[in-house]
């Protein structure tokens, strides 16, 4: 550590440039990871932040909800396998409100839920409706400006809704989510009931023993991980941002094993002198890597505070959602890179023939 200290106090705007191209490519691998979490995130919160682990819905729906359609009598086929807590029917329907005298519209999805059941979600602020003519709406509606208390109409219907409180972290397809009782469910629920049936989906809280002795008829059974890939857009939009987070991985050790290369490289008959005197192979070998480990620790505290600087004043709109355990696994990812980027420099620092590089410095 004493020989990579001492080069970096050397030659400080050489390593200065390389650490803040490591910076840029820190930023940039954490504001995709972020970013790609939190389009997950908006694109399928609904069914990740809740209890169900398995649902049961029409037979080659592909595991899309909206493609499915239950009667009342497969719903209570289903249901009375398990216990009363375990399984609740669930109505789920794309839709587009507006204020009662406006024609600002805006896409919502409704889940119709039993409020007494697992499926509730958290409130945040206010309560659950209890009337047919009441919602319980995810938060970010409020960018639409939807407050507390106000009024929105279904554009499809035409019927009115209160709005009784507001929920956090409940979207599905990239649109708020908008909780319903039944009663209210069949108010939107504009469909040939005898035809396509009465709700979407079962869901149940039970384990997979319990999931895999279920008798499901002309039924299917999917987890909720299943489910949650089955939303449209789901798993492109995942694949083409992790694919992209890969490649900047490999740039990155391509990178920055290009560039202690070539500084390796400069400094071969320096390497030669001290195997000349002394210096054994592991030592110099030791140095580099302290190097490669000093400048890349740097770099990632700068680029995960300029990452989280960045996320405090994005807009509430933009989908970004960055952990503290996603930005510490990336980050332990990036040093593992910078660490394998730098072998190329090792092998070539064990190849310097003491001799030959004093001739050459001679």
């Amino acid at each position: 550590m004493f020989l990579a200290l001492r080069e970096l106090r050397h030659a400080k705007l050489r390593y200065f440039l390389i650490s803040l191209i490591m910076v840029l490519i820190v930023w940039l691998v954490l504001f995709v990871s972020g970013l790609a979490s939190g389009l997950a995130n908006d694109n399928g919160a609904a069914i990740s932040s809740n209890k169900a682990t398995y649902y049961v819905l029409q037979k080659d729906s592909d595991n899309r909800l909206t493609r499915s359609n239950l009667t009342e009598a497969e719903t209570t086929e289903i249901t009375s396998q398990v216990k009363q807590k375990e399984a609740t029917n669930l109505g789920v329907q794309m839709g587009t409100i507006t204020p009662p005298n406006e024609n600002k519209k805006t896409d919502i999805t409704y889940f119709g839920i039993d409020t007494n059941s697992f499926m509730k979600p958290a409130i945040k602020e206010g309560t659950m409706p209890n009337a047919k003519n009441e919602v319980l709406a995810d938060d970010s509606l409020q960018e639409s400006g939807y407050k507390l208390n106000d009024t929105l109409k279904d554009s499809a219907t035409g019927h009115t809704f209160t709005i009784t409180g507001f929920t956090t972290s409940n979207t599905f397809s990239h649109s708020p989510v908008l909780f319903v009782n039944w009663d209210g469910w069949q108010q939107i629920h504009q469909t040939n009931q005898s035809a396509k049936g009465d709700y979407t989906a079962v869901a149940m809280n039970v384990s997979e023993k319990t999931a895999d002795n279920l008798k499901l008829g002309n039924l299917e059974l999917a987890s909720s991980k299943d489910v949650l890939q089955g939303i449209p857009g789901y798993s492109e939009e995942q694949g083409s941002l992790l694919m992209m987070i890969a490649f900047l991985f490999v740039i990155a050790a391509f990178v920055l094993a290009a560039f202690f290369y070539v500084i390796t490289i400069q400094k071969i008959n320096q390497f030669g002198i001290l195997k000349a005197v002394g210096a054994r192979t592991a030592y110099l070998g030791r140095s580099i890597v302290s190097q490669v480990v000093f400048l890349s620790i740097v770099s990632l505290i700068i680029g995960n505070a300029l990452t989280f600087g960045l996320a405090a004043v994005l807009p509430a709109s933009m989908p970004f959602s960055l952990s503290p355990l996603l930005a510490i696994g990336c980050s332990a990812l990036f040093l593992a890179v910078a660490v394998i980027g730098s072998l190329l420099s090792l092998y070539r620092v064990a190849k310097v023939d003491a001799l030959e590089a004093i001739g050459r410095a001679i």
